[in-house]
């Protein structure tokens, strides 16, 4: 087992978060609200970019790596170094985030940018079951009570009982959602056990995009789809997707969740799903049909009833009490990428 770095003391005002990750803990709501519309544009920029899946995933992670670099820098200085195990754990992570990001390339090449981001957004289901055969955290019934409706929902989408479904491959494209949701719940499960503060979440984000990028690039080259010289238009997209999504999205939403009310929580899970489907139809030309979009408002009710469900749960236990100068460790409800 790695042994963790020394403690340093460090100045009174390393206790307080970065400048701007306070102005985002001082306004949560309007934060995660923002966050949800800026990473709605993800599938739609990647349909815009019109690159292989493999070469999409390696330069999402690629362009942000810069500005996360000197946000983990500037967290460091101000809060001493993260212990190594939190760090080690980047690896699983970022391998999780490269295969998520991959197969998630692939749905949208197959059903479309808006159906594929709700099927992604199945890892709210996958994530309890993943923690109960993983960490022994018993599913609650809330989880087995959705799970009829996230089943209609895939079922609806993936055309299985109409002939004409939106899509190029729309069976297939379930399948590649289905497998984005496992790898995307992977990815939350381990990095939140390396990102237990929240006043520092650049740093494990960085950790784990770092892999992600190695992991991308070997797949891509395994695959034969890595192509890895720049070309106009495609990575303008590509450069937007990462300082959007990969950059601002997940600080936005990392930080700002945790602390913000069930109702709240649960209407932004769905801002992003939601938006992505609409800006498809209106950017992108989409059409699914009514039984897909019937399959939508399946998965988006049943994420709507967990994240509702469990911020009761969650108002009715006890506080646990925080040490001085330290963030609570409760795992943030990621609504996308």
């Amino acid at each position: 087992m790695t042994v963790r770095a020394p403690s340093v003391v460090a100045p009174a005002r390393a206790a307080e978060p970065l400048p701007v990750v306070a102005r985002i803990m001082a306004r949560p709501g309007l934060a995660a609200v923002a966050g949800a519309l800026t990473i709605a544009f993800s599938a739609i920029l990647v349909r815009l970019a019109d690159v292989a899946p493999a070469t999409a995933a390696i330069f999402r992670c690629t362009y942000a790596l810069p500005v996360l670099g000197a946000l983990a820098v500037w967290e460091d200085r101000r809060f001493g170094p993260r212990p190594a195990r939190d760090r080690g754990l980047a690896i699983p992570a970022g391998v999780f985030f490269a295969a998520d990001l991959i197969f998630w390339h692939y749905a949208i090449a197959d059903v479309g940018a808006g159906l594929a981001t709700v099927l992604g957004n199945l890892q709210v289901v996958v994530i309890p079951f993943a923690a109960w055969a993983v960490l022994g955290e018993r599913a609650e019934r809330r989880i087995l009570l959705a799970l009829p409706l996230v089943c209609s929902g895939v079922l609806l989408i993936s055309g299985a009982l109409e002939t004409g479904a939106y899509g190029e491959h729309p069976l297939r494209g379930v399948l590649f959602g289905a497998l984005t949701g496992l790898t995307y719940a992977g990815f939350i499960l381990v990095l939140r056990h390396g990102s237990g503060d929240l006043r520092r979440p650049a740093g494990p984000l960085f950790d784990a995009t770092v892999v992600a990028t190695v992991a991308a690039v070997a797949a891509g080259l395994a695959l034969g789809e890595a192509d890895l010289v720049p070309s106009w238009p495609a990575h303008g997209w590509l450069l937007a997707l990462a300082l959007t999504s990969q950059v601002l999205g997940w600080l936005l939403i990392t930080v700002s969740l945790p602390p913000l009310p069930a109702a709240l929580t649960s209407v932004t899970l769905t801002i992003q799903p939601v938006g992505s489907v609409l800006l498809g139809v209106v950017l992108l030309s989409e059409e699914p049909t009514a039984l897909q979009l019937a399959g939508v408002a399946c998965i988006l009710a049943a994420l709507v009833s967990i994240a509702r469900r469990s911020g009761s749960d969650r108002r009715m236990r006890p506080r646990p009490k925080r040490s001085p100068g330290r963030v609570s460790s409760a795992p943030p409800k990621s609504v996308g990428r």
